[in-house]
């Protein structure tokens, strides 16, 4: 049982590192701006901030 949880363990930290750690953070942001963009006027501006953001966090080093 517990090499089960061991292995369960090393796959969960091989998955959280990088660059999926960040989509999971990045995607629903991206995804309230695509929401945002409809808003007339300023909608587009609001989303291009936070897919800016976005390009940030996806840049962080993990």
């Amino acid at each position: 049982m517990k090499i089960n949880k061991l292995i369960l363990l090393m796959a969960w930290a091989l998955l959280l590192q990088g660059c999926v750690l960040t989509k999971v953070v990045t995607v629903p942001m991206r995804l309230g701006g695509a929401v945002i963009s409809i808003i007339p006027v300023v909608g587009n501006t609001i989303d291009d901030s936070i897919d800016t953001a976005a390009d940030v966090v996806d840049e962080v080093p993990i």
